[in-house]
């Protein structure tokens, strides 16, 4: 295999298949069908490793890494599925921190290629059997297994998981899930299994209440992961990240419970390295310390009042990169904005992106210093020229501007 048929398959990938990532809800396929259909054709190779699965609607990835951390530090093997990717395919598929390897994923592709016609799966589902498979293949210990969207009629419920666990519920992809907290939070309690412990993240007692409901229905032991104490930090340094922390060590404290070994050590260094051990990178991440440069992926209402939160903690001018898909909602982001800043808006360069001259009216109904470029390359540049000493750059809005911007800088700041 070369690297251009790994490309080339990649892109029929890509083309073949609806993608939630570039095409938004038309690509969304709810249900299970199709999945357990997929499934049964390579054998169930889900049922063949133990699963943990972690949903909600921000946090699920940072803990999805602290966990995978955590568990290789303890000397396990440990598959990690994620999305969406930012860079690289291979992202979303990784064994102790290493991305899955390309032949396999090109190998994979021409399986696909072969599958019976009244098969269709969407571009997720696809990649979920290729992660069981890859984690069966690899003989993991443990698959985190982060949900996609959602939760009950996601591809990933599939998996009869040792433990659940759901960090918060926020409002997000309304479109599909709901139009309501208390609706999005039934469609997450649906990875709740019968007789599995489910983890809480959230504080809200609506959704606490839903959960809870939930997991009495499936005799699922709760809990309550806002209620522990602890001065453990990571090296994933959004102030967000020390509730994600009280999900991983409760997920923690159940795992012990079904003898897996892990010390009160492993979990210490496991938070302090998940930079190290897993690769992951795009939350409250520091490209670069001068100019101070920070990327996040934060993207719906709540994520983005807590990163723009900690922006105005931060004794800075800022210049700030932000770009959009298009079912964002704009005008609840323009009342988040920061102090103290100036603003550069971008288009995504996919499909689902919004060039920021739709939305021009609510900037200038904002009253904020801005400017509208074409790419989110241009807009760095621009903010890079116009950043003086002690100010920084901050970059986000969106999972696929903070990708665009690593996948052209990452490798020149190393």
């Amino acid at each position: 295999m070369t690297n251009e048929q790994y490309q080339e398959s990649i892109d029929w990938l890509f083309v073949q298949m609806p993608n939630y990532q570039i095409d938004g809800q038309k690509a969304y396929k709810p249900g299970l069908d199709n999945i357990i259909r997929l499934c049964e054709v390579f054998g169930n190779p889900q049922e063949k490793i133990k699963c943990i699965h972690i949903g909600g609607t921000n946090g699920k990835g940072s803990s999805s890494n602290m966990l995978a951390s955590v568990l290789q530090e303890a000397g396990y093997k440990v598959g990690l599925y994620n999305s969406p990717h930012l860079i690289d395919f291979t992202e979303r598929i990784k064994v102790n921190g290493k991305n899955c390897n390309k032949e396999f994923v090109f190998d994979f592709i021409q399986k696909l290629k072969k599958l019976p016609e009244d098969i269709r799966p969407s571009f997720f589902e696809f990649t979920t059997i290729m992660a069981f498979e890859y984690f069966m293949q690899q003989q993991v210990d443990f698959a985190i297994i982060e949900v996609g969207l959602g939760g009950r009629l996601d591809s990933t419920n599939i998996i009869k998981p040792l433990i659940s666990a759901i960090t918060n519920v926020q409002l997000d992809h309304q479109n599909i899930l709901g139009n309501t907290i208390e609706e999005i939070a039934w469609e997450k309690a649906g990875i709740i299994k019968k007789n599995t412990p489910v983890i809480s993240g959230d504080e809200n007692k609506p959704v606490k209440d839903i959960i809870v409901k939930k997991a009495i229905e499936e005799n699922a032991p709760f809990i309550d992961a806002t209620l522990i104490q602890t001065d453990l930090t990571s090296d994933l340094k959004g102030n967000y990240q020390q509730k994600n922390i009280r999900v991983v060590l409760a997920m923690v404290e159940e795992l012990r419970k079904l003898n897996v070994t892990i010390s009160e050590q492993d979990v210490a260094k496991g938070l302090l390295n998940v930079h190290h051990n897993t690769g992951f990178i795009g939350r409250w991440f520091e490209f670069s310390k001068n100019p101070l440069t920070i990327c996040d992926t934060g993207h719906n209402q709540a994520g983005l009042e807590q990163v723009f939160s900690q922006l105005n903690s931060i004794d800075k001018h800022k210049h700030i990169i932000l770009g959009f898909v298009n079912d964002k909602k704009i005008d609840e982001v323009m009342a988040l904005l920061p102090d103290n800043s100036e603003f550069y808006f971008a288009k995504p360069s996919i499909n689902r992106g919004r060039h920021p001259e739709d939305y021009e009216n609510l900037l200038r109904e904002a009253k904020i210093f801005y400017k509208i470029f074409d790419s989110v390359q241009e807009a760095y540049l621009a903010a890079k020229e116009r950043c003086t000493d002690n100010e920084m750059i901050f970059i986000g809005g969106s999972n696929f501007v903070v990708g665009e911007f690593l996948e052209k800088n990452l490798e020149i700041n190393e």
